[in-house]
């Protein structure tokens, strides 16, 4: 386990799939991050790599073959190498191999950068192409917050906020997990408040592909503690919990399921990244507890 610390902020990573394990704020003593229940969802914050949720027949097709690739991509089950460490700062690696090039046939180093800075966690997803052409790949993260924060609070005193007014659309989704081209309006109060309740999510994850905003701020009825994410780097957002579980993720994504229908080669799928080869891509989320 690594451990990076400041005033405000103590945050755990663990070594499989980089996935961090705990937030916590000092001044409050409160954790923040789901502490991964295996009988109702065995997982904190999964990071998704090299495709952000299912692919038709759990396959991708790259040129002209195709390799089985599950549910967000292997890295969350991949043990990472740490490279770098500080008190603030993490650099967690995971290079291509024999094991990764079964399910994804590039030559690519994918890293995972933590660095605090006061009550901001910044996560970086930098992937380097290592290989003698254009890749493509989606990212994506998944993390879940304990809600509610406090004792003697119920889920439904809490909301997300979003940072501008929205007039929210969700994409559905098949039983399967992909999308069915039909798209329902989520209702908010005020205009950017979304009410969490514990049929909120019943039929799958909320899936926004139009946000205006790039902030959104679980907040209380009760009090004003606060956990914001900001995802400017991220068109895609996915809101989900196991319906009744006391937790709800945040999950900023560059890429997104498959639609149902034929399978697509992975250049063509929606919202797939591409990067020339010998470069590098970043994207950063930024978790702020207030």
């Amino acid at each position: 386990m690594t451990t990076l610390e400041n005033d405000h902020l103590r945050v755990v990573i663990q070594p499989k799939g980089a996935e961090l394990t705990s937030i916590f704020h000092k001044p409050s003593g409160i954790e923040h991050l789901w502490q991964a229940d295996p009988s109702i969802w065995g997982w904190h914050a999964p990071n998704l790599f090299p495709v952000v949720g299912g692919c038709l027949n759990n396959q991708l097709l790259i040129g002209g073959e195709t390799y089985p690739i599950e549910r967000h991509g292997f890295t969350r089950q991949s043990v990472f190498e740490n490279t770098e460490s500080t008190r603030t700062h993490a650099i967690f690696s995971l290079r291509s191999s024999d094991a990764t090039r079964v399910h994804f046939p590039y030559e690519f180093e994918f890293q995972i950068i933590y660095e605090l800075d006061g009550p901001k966690l910044t996560v970086t997803y930098r992937v380097v192409n290592e290989d003698e052409q254009t890749i493509f790949f989606s990212v994506g993260a998944h993390p879940a917050f304990a809600v509610p924060f406090k004792a003697r609070e119920a889920y439904e005193d809490y909301f997300l906020e979003f940072e501008k007014a929205e007039s929210l659309e969700t994409h559905m989704l098949s039983s399967g997990g992909y999308f069915t081209g039909e798209t329902k309006s989520v209702p908010t109060v005020d205009g950017n408040k979304l009410p969490l309740t514990k049929h909120l999510f019943d039929a799958d994850a909320l899936v926004f592909k139009n946000l205006e905003s790039r902030r959104v701020t679980i907040r209380s009825a009760r009090h004003d503690q606060r956990l914001s994410v900001d995802y400017l780097a991220f068109p895609y957002l996915g809101v989900w919990a196991k319906p009744g579980a006391p937790f709800v993720c945040i999950e900023p994504w560059l890429g997104c399921a498959d639609s149902e229908g034929k399978p697509r080669p992975i250049q063509d799928k929606e919202a797939i990244q591409q990067l020339a080869e010998g470069k590098v891509f970043d994207a950063a989320f930024t978790i702020t507890v207030s």
